[in-house]
């Protein structure tokens, strides 16, 4: 069997958003009537703005989950929808595990969206779709509609060509599925699921999507990052068919000692991990052991924390997001503060520290992609 060589193999449209050296950051914007995610690219250089689309979000898009209809487990609830009354729906909401499952939003390019979409005439149904960038606020493409529907996660396939999802099927059992974007957007499906409490991540050629948490594929395809329930283990090799993480499907597994959240791959066998004491440390994806010094962001008398969001693709730099322990955002008005958003830089000789300066960023911001 050839091996899996991930993300690789997609040629990838030339645009500010996929260029080399490109930050790209995802804000949900609320209005009154409206809503939208705007996806920013940046020179992570100067922090200068280099282009910007818009997604526009229908009124039937389910952007939170509010009393009186259907909860839906989907990134784009945790993108908008998450404050001090209503938690994530997948429990953990560290920087670590929000980044990757919101990335999974969108293609390799940054051109759709996808959404679950509430029926108006069913309140216990629930379909997919996809939302093109610069679309109108009801141009979202439906791609489900039949009765009864229990559609939920979704996800964008690398290339936009499908929206992958959980299910419900007949019977009652919760299984993965597709629909193209294009087409009579049949309902394909791709193998088992969890339930709808895991998030999922489409990645490879032909695409297969993994259903679990802080998913995060090396460079070389190979090996990945997860994590779920009763499962031993940080990193795992990668596999060929759909389906949740559990002890059958984890090959190759090699745990992280003392890493709470994995911010990235800094190489094909490299992994930046945030520690239980608060410091970034890189490990070896294949021993688990940690190597260098410990990256120490805020001091233990500072009252903030630090949660790593995003790693650079050379592996030399990082960015983080300093804020209070969760216990402590407890304030409705919390996500309204100014962010303190950070780069961090490893050097040989310690590591530097700067700011990231934009109005246009908020603490509803995520960072999704630093090529």
């Amino acid at each position: 069997m050839a091996p899996y060589l991930g993300n690789r193999a997609y040629a990838v449209p030339d645009t500010p958003f996929t260029r080399e050296n490109t930050v790209v950051t995802a804000t949900c914007e609320l209005g009154a009537r409206w809503a939208a995610v705007s996806v920013r690219a940046w020179d992570p250089r100067t922090w200068q703005q280099r282009a910007e689309r818009t997604f526009g979000l229908p009124s039937d898009a389910a952007f939170s989950n509010v009393a009186g209809y259907k909860a839906v487990d989907s990134p784009l609830v945790e993108l908008c929808g998450v404050d001090a009354y209503n938690p994530s729906p997948y429990g953990v909401a560290t920087s670590e595990y929000m980044a990757p499952r919101i990335r999974a939003l969108f293609d390799l390019g940054f051109t759709h969206l996808a959404v679950v979409l509430r029926d108006p005439r069913d309140k216990k149904a629930s379909h997919v779709g996809y939302v093109g960038s610069g679309a109108d606020q009801e141009q979202a493409v439906r791609l489900g509609g039949e009765a009864g529907d229990d559609e939920q996660n979704a996800v964008m396939s690398p290339d936009g060509r499908s929206v992958w999802f959980t299910y419900t099927a007949p019977g009652g059992e919760q299984r993965i599925g597709s629909r193209p974007a294009d087409g009579d957007h049949h309902r394909r499906d791709e193998g088992p699921a969890a339930g709808h409490g895991l998030p999922l991540t489409v990645t490879g050629r032909p695409a297969r999507a993994v259903q679990a948490n802080a998913v995060h594929l090396a460079p070389n395809g190979r090996r990945l990052t997860a994590t779920a329930p009763k499962v031993f283990g940080t990193v795992f090799d990668t596999w060929n068919s759909s389906g949740p993480l559990t002890r059958t499907s984890a090959h190759g597994a090699t745990r992280l000692g003392g890493c709470l959240g994995v911010v990235g791959w800094t190489g094909d066998d490299r992994v930046l991990c945030r520690t239980s004491s608060g410091a970034f440390r890189t490990m070896d994806a294949r021993s688990g052991r940690a190597g260098g010094a410990p990256v120490q962001v805020v001091g233990p008398e500072d009252g903030t924390v630090a949660e790593g969001m995003l790693v650079s693709a050379d592996g030399k730099s990082f960015i983080v997001s300093v804020q209070l322990p969760n216990a402590r955002r407890n304030d409705g008005d919390y996500v309204y503060e100014d962010p303190d958003f950070r780069v961090v830089t490893i050097t040989s000789a310690g590591a530097t520290t700067r700011p990231v300066p934009s109005s246009s960023l908020d603490r509803r911001t995520a960072f999704l992609s630093w090529s």
